[in-house]
């Protein structure tokens, strides 16, 4: 018998829709949609914030900022999924409530959504967003954010690339920390999708804003966080961002939720001591 033939092979998605479809996996996925905005809308109710702050000359170039009892520690950063192409900011306010207790200030951006702006564009709105929260909150900064936002999270520590404007060096200096949850760091297999259909994306743009083919901005350390129930190729999508930019100089982590699903991993940013948040937000 060859060697090879102990070969464990691992075929593509037969149906790439199917292998980036997430509510249609998931028991109850519209009462995810329907808790969401009344979560976040109750969480806005009772905390201290700043909303609608202005970030660029866009209807939807606004962002909150929730603030903790006393001088922040510095600013955490959470940045909305939808596939660039829908929710908004005020969906997801609660999602403060962990990070205000630790005695951190939350930003929450909206930004423009496709087909209105290509995925460059988009970037480059997230990268104004962050300049913007970084002038109001002295201190380090740490960003995360859900799906197509765990891909505008990393890619705003991405050195080198050109399509999108960059970051600004003095915002950019203060990153210490990137967790992208479930994110999408190679844009390549979305080409094969009826999203793109919606999101424009060709090949040489797909390449330009994939965090994982991107060099990570030096002492930025990035964890790559998914529930372990996703699709596959959310899973992939994680571990492949941490095994690249580990090999790339970074430091990286790489943890699979126990029984978390692409709708349910986000929750722990509301508990100030869940797994989660202190992947965020620990010394």
């Amino acid at each position: 018998m060859s060697a090879a033939a102990g070969l464990a092979w691992t075929d593509p998605p037969a149906d790439w829709d199917d292998a980036y479809a997430n509510a249609a996996h998931i028991p109850g996925a519209e009462a995810f949609l329907r808790r969401w905005p009344e979560s976040a809308a109750r969480f806005r109710a009772g905390a201290r914030a700043l909303t609608d702050l202005p970030y660029a000359d866009h209807p939807r170039a606004r962002y909150d900022l929730f603030l903790p009892e006393g001088a922040p520690r510095g600013l955490a950063v959470f940045i909305h999924g939808g596939y660039w192409m829908r929710f908004d900011k005020s969906d997801w306010s609660h999602l403060a409530a962990g990070a205000t207790a630790r005695g951190w200030a939350m930003a929450l951006p909206s930004y423009p959504l496709a087909p209105e702006a290509r995925i460059g564009a988009i970037a480059g709105f997230a990268a104004r967003f962050l300049e913007a929260a970084a002038a109001r909150v002295a201190g380090p900064i740490r960003l995360a954010g859900h799906s197509a936002g765990g891909h505008l999270a990393a890619r705003l520590v991405c050195a080198g690339a050109d399509q999108a404007p960059p970051l600004a060096p003095a915002a950019l200096a203060r990153v210490e920390r990137v967790v992208s949850i479930s994110g999408l760091h190679d844009l390549r297999p979305l080409l094969r999708t009826a999203m793109n259909a919606t999101l424009r994306l060709d090949e040489a743009e797909a390449a330009a804003h994939s965090p994982a083919l991107l060099r990570p901005a030096p002492g930025v350390a990035a964890a790559a966080w998914v529930g372990a129930d996703e699709r596959p190729e959310f899973l992939r999508q994680a571990a492949l961002l941490a095994n690249v930019w580990r090999g790339l100089g970074a430091r990286t982590a790489f943890l699979a939720a126990p029984g978390r699903h692409h709708f349910d991993v986000i929750e722990g940013l509301t508990r100030p001591d869940d797994p989660l948040c202190d992947a965020l937000l620990s010394d």
